[in-house]
């Protein structure tokens, strides 16, 4: 039966990652993937049992843990948002103030607003 081989990749903190090489049997999914590599690295065993599907993804897209995999593929396993990044960047305008950010940074000198 062929093998096919995958490369895992998790973040468990900011500045952080973890990246190791999988061999699988072809026609393996990505839960098959994780249970694999949870016993071949005891380390990462509590990240990868606490992965949810919205948590995982094959080279930056979703996806379900029934995806079967194709050689090559890079498993990525996400780490859940600390802070919304719509409020922060809210948060951050508010703090910054209209004029000193974006657009509006640099402009002419006599120039509107905005231009």
């Amino acid at each position: 039966m062929a093998e096919l081989t995958l490369s895992l990749c998790i973040s468990p903190a900011a500045g952080v990652v973890h990246e190791a090489s999988l061999t699988l049997p072809s026609g393996s999914t990505i839960a098959q993937a994780l249970a694999a590599a949870a016993a071949e690295h005891p380390d990462l065993a509590e990240t990868l049992r606490k992965a949810t599907p919205d948590m995982m993804g094959v080279w930056g897209k979703t996806a379900q843990p029934g995806q079967v995999l194709e050689n090559g593929d890079r498993l990525e396993i996400y780490r859940p948002l600390t802070v919304d990044p719509k409020i922060s960047r809210r948060e951050r305008f508010a703090r910054q103030g209209a004029r000193s950010t974006g657009l509006f940074k640099r402009q002419r000198p006599g120039a509107k607003a905005g231009y």
